[in-house]
């Protein structure tokens, strides 16, 4: 019965996740909403990073948990993870070079989906009485949409608390007791898994019982600096293989177009996969349009909605127009997706083959640390996202028992056998989007004219926008 069960998961999960539903659906919002704000998420680039990087301190007379700057990264510890390193890879094997091109373009599209998405999570958030921001599609559906509509809320409650336990925790937890594991035994060390769960348990409980301000600091301190460490060491070997870097762009456009054929260990890819596994790993790196994103930004102490609009739309432009395009250029570069026995089955060691091919161990180090550090900051992401979603369904009292409960499942994810448990967590990952791409379309009118009022008066005031 349970592999009738695990079959039926991974018939809906293809559906969900198919070329006709959530990949076409997710795109064409996010191009729908750049329109609707008139390229704005592209053209107020430059003010969003002034907005974050003021946004390290936060106003005292205004409402809210977290800095904005605290909020964005937040988010960003859910966001990026392991779908920087492996799941570029992925695309790469599946697609050819191409498939970066169209991780971009869900990147440049979805940053008006995530502006769009933060700055809705900040006009309709709530304060509960023991004195929690909480905000997200939940709210914004009830509180934009109306009490007609609060019945899609509910079902994305339900589904984010749901995929919160699977690939915000177990999943994650799981990768990092495989990758420490691994990284000890070509050291000759025999590490039990048992140990890595503990510790992991461990440092997740001090974190996570804490509450969303812990979370927040330790995210502030903890996204920035493993992000610019990972970036910093491609940059090297990009540096030193800087005559292949115009080569590498070229491959990645050229094949974005027409595939690209069999070459070396390379099997070959169509213009259809080279556009399928480039939009989907896209959209599994950066989650614009997934409604997850927003429930952290809600926490922010900022005064206009649209500020933190900026900061959201900044999400898919540093996890995949900054970091995935670091893994894929060092991919190419190094030339080892054309190595002979490299599989989909591979793509787990790819990006740590290519680091290491210039940089030896330390380039594996590099990359094995990436991920469990990135892995661990989707877990406190993820617990954020799914608190929400269960204070939203059972009030605010369900809040530390929520957060003790995720932190015990931690273990339990760190030693089980995860197949059903990774299906699971696709298929209900991939339901929370469609009541959230439904308020979005619903919704845009007010985030249209908010941020048309906002830059109409920035301009008006004579200040830079």
């Amino acid at each position: 019965m349970l592999e009738s069960f695990g079959k039926l998961v991974g018939t809906l999960d293809g559906i969900v996740w198919g070329p006709f539903v959530l990949i076409p659906l997710l795109f064409i919002v996010g191009v729908f909403l750049t329109f609707g704000l008139r390229f704005q998420s592209w053209r107020k680039l430059p003010h969003a990073l002034a907005v974050m990087w003021r946004g390290r301190r936060s106003h005292p007379g205004h409402e809210g948990e977290l800095s904005p700057f605290r909020a964005l990264m937040t988010s960003l510890a859910a966001t990026i993870g392991t779908g920087n390193i492996v799941g570029v890879a992925t695309a790469i094997l599946m697609g050819g070079p191409g498939a970066v091109f169209w991780m971009w373009m869900t990147a440049a599209f979805g940053m008006a989906t995530k502006f769009c998405e933060a700055t809705l999570a900040v006009k309709y958030r709530e304060v509960t009485p023991d004195g929690k921001f909480v905000g997200g599609p939940m709210y914004y559906i009830k509180n934009g949409l109306g009490p007609n509509w609060k019945w899609l809320a509910t079902l994305f409650a339900v589904f984010g608390m749901v995929a919160s336990f699977g690939i915000g925790n177990m999943t994650q937890a799981n990768a990092i007791t495989a990758n420490i594991v691994k990284l000890a035994s070509g050291y000759d060390i025999t590490l039990s898994p048992w140990t890595v769960a503990i510790v992991l348990l461990v440092l997740a409980g001090i974190v996570l019982i804490g509450g969303v301000k812990r979370i927040g600091a330790v995210a502030g301190t903890l996204v920035p600096v493993m992000a610019l460490i990972y970036v910093f060491g491609g940059l090297i070997i990009l540096f030193i293989h800087a005559d292949k870097v115009v080569d590498a762009f070229a491959l990645i456009f050229s094949s974005a177009f027409s595939g690209h054929a069999a070459v070396g260990g390379f099997t070959g890819a169509t213009l259809a996969a080279a556009i399928r596994f480039g939009v989907a790993r896209g959209l599994f790196s950066n989650e614009a349009g997934l409604g997850s994103a927003p429930i952290a930004h809600a926490t922010a102490i900022v005064e206009n909605p649209v500020k933190q609009g900026l900061l959201g739309m900044l999400d898919p432009f540093l996890d995949t127009l900054v970091v995935c395009t670091i893994s894929a250029l060092v991919i190419l570069v190094s030339g080892q997706w054309m190595a002979p026995g490299i599989t989909e089955a591979g793509a787990g060691t790819l990006t740590a083959q290519s680091f290491s091919f210039t940089m030896g161990a330390f380039g594996s180090w590099l990359v094995t640390i990436g991920l469990v550090l990135f892995a661990f900051s989707t877990i406190l992401g993820w617990c954020v996202y799914g608190e929400r979603c269960v204070i939203y369904l059972f009030g605010h009292r369900a809040s530390l028992p929520f957060r003790t409960i995720f932190t015990l499942i931690v273990p339990v994810g760190a030693m089980a056998e995860l197949t059903l448990v990774w299906d699971l967590a696709d298929l209900f990952n991939g339901l929370m989007a469609i009541p959230n791409l439904v308020a979005l379309l619903l919704l845009s009118p007010v985030v249209f004219k908010l941020a048309k009022d906002y830059f109409d008066d920035r301009e008006g005031s004579g200040k830079s926008a």
